[in-house]
């Protein structure tokens, strides 16, 4: 019997799509084909949800053969608690500002009634690397999920880019001029030189247990 695991509602909307697609007599969708079916913004989301599918033994297919995926028995049917994947672009620094490019490193599969909002095509995940946002309860291995596009107000903890430099910092309004605040004592704020471009803004908290 199959160890398959239960899918969430995006992971079978996927599987549905490259079924009808199979059943017309077509070969199976391409990452491309998926994310314009279902309007993601990039074919990396549509793999993503592929390679989970592929993982969970929902789907199968041969090893370096491109439009090879096909279908394995489903044994279990979607939760009735929405289940959705969200990007997981690498990591953050909760520190000093840091030059560095976010790598994709998966997906993170939550439920919408356990984080409080129902994420978008604009959400996603980065990993938390150092101390700065202690006093927000953020610790470093914590993974934040931001939305990307709303503007941040006055108190929001903001995904940022700061004179070219990443940094996770709570969003400041003095004198209608912005700057990032540290939430621990031994970092400073941070007061833009040049620019700052809000990458998302926070929304919700994931923190695995420390072994």
């Amino acid at each position: 019997m199959s160890s398959m695991r239960e899918l969430s509602q995006q992971q079978a909307a996927v599987r549905e799509f490259i079924a009808s697609q199979l059943a017309l007599g077509r070969p199976s969708p391409s990452h491309r084909e998926i994310a314009s079916h279902f309007g993601f913004a990039s074919s990396y989301a549509a793999g993503c949800h592929v390679r989970t599918l592929l993982r969970k033994g929902a789907l199968v297919a041969e090893p370096g053969k491109a439009r090879s995926l096909r279908l394995a028995e489903m044994l279990k049917t979607p939760r009735r608690s929405a289940v959705v994947d969200i990007p997981l672009f690498g990591s953050i620094p909760a520190g000093f500002g840091q030059d560095r490019e976010q790598e994709a490193e998966g997906c993170v599969s939550v439920d919408i009634h356990t984080i409080g909002f129902q994420p978008t095509r604009h959400t996603f995940a980065l990993r938390v690397v150092g101390d700065s946002m202690i006093g927000r309860h953020i610790c470093e291995g914590d993974i934040v999920i931001l939305e990307h596009g709303p503007e941040p107000r006055h108190g929001q903890i903001v995904a940022a880019l700061m004179d070219r430099k990443s940094t996770l910092k709570t969003f400041v309004l003095k004198n209608n001029k912005p700057f990032l605040k540290a939430e621990n004592p031994k970092y400073a704020d941070l007061i833009p030189a040049e620019e700052l471009m809000i990458q998302g803004v926070f929304r919700a908290l994931i923190r695995k247990a420390r072994e």
